[in-house]
């Protein structure tokens, strides 16, 4: 459900802080619009979306809404468009996160994301949904090898303990991956060519069927 687009990002930012005040799981992005666009939820129908909507509205939480149905996701227009097409879409959608700040079990932008909530808010973004840890996300895809690896895919690693893994980010090609890499960091794109993550990279998975 989208409840919000803003030309200024602040806007999005405190209406996003409000809703998830309130227990919602709400997001800010930037679309390609250049607007800042509030979502939250993930509803079995458009029914059920539209009851949660018109509660929020007799609350006074929101004042309008848009459902985002299944044919608004990139994931729907597969068949028509392609596979590159969702492939891209995922990327620029990883990119539109960068710089914001790392939280621990964060997964709104205004007050950071985690790996996995970057992965999981990027996903669902295109009509994805993926388990919320990274650990639940290395189980949930299909395993591809390292040289198979394509734009959108998920790289995992073992940055804690070495039989497990603790981390995830976005591949968008050329060695390149985009993550939110710790406490103090903001996401950012890396290199699987770096040392560190060569020799603690575990393995990459796609979602793309």
């Amino acid at each position: 459900m989208q409840v919000g687009a803003f030309s200024l990002q602040d806007n999005a930012l405190r209406f996003t802080r409000s809703l998830n005040g309130t227990g919602l799981n709400a997001y800010c992005f930037l679309d390609s619009s250049g607007l800042s666009k509030v979502r939250f939820g993930e509803f079995s129908s458009k029914e059920a979306a539209s009851r949660a909507a018109r509660d929020l509205l007799d609350r006074g939480l929101i004042e309008e809404y848009f459902i985002v149905g299944p044919e608004d996701y990139a994931v729907s227009r597969l068949d028509i468009l392609g596979e590159d097409y969702l492939r891209n879409s995922l990327g620029r959608a990883a990119e539109s996160f960068l710089g914001v700040e790392y939280s621990w079990g964060g997964a709104s932008r205004e007050v950071g994301l985690d790996c996995s909530g970057l992965t999981r808010a990027v996903y669902q973004m295109n009509g994805i949904n993926l388990p919320r840890s990274s650990k639940e996300q290395f189980m949930a895809g299909t395993d591809i090898s390292a040289d198979n690896i394509k734009r959108g895919d998920l790289v995992f690693f073992r940055t804690k303990q070495p039989r497990e893994v603790s981390h995830v980010g976005i591949y968008m090609g050329k060695g390149v991956f985009i993550h939110a890499p710790g406490t103090g960091e903001k996401i950012r794109k890396d290199s699987l060519l770096n040392s560190y993550y060569q020799n603690s990279f575990a393995g990459a998975r796609t979602y793309i069927k």
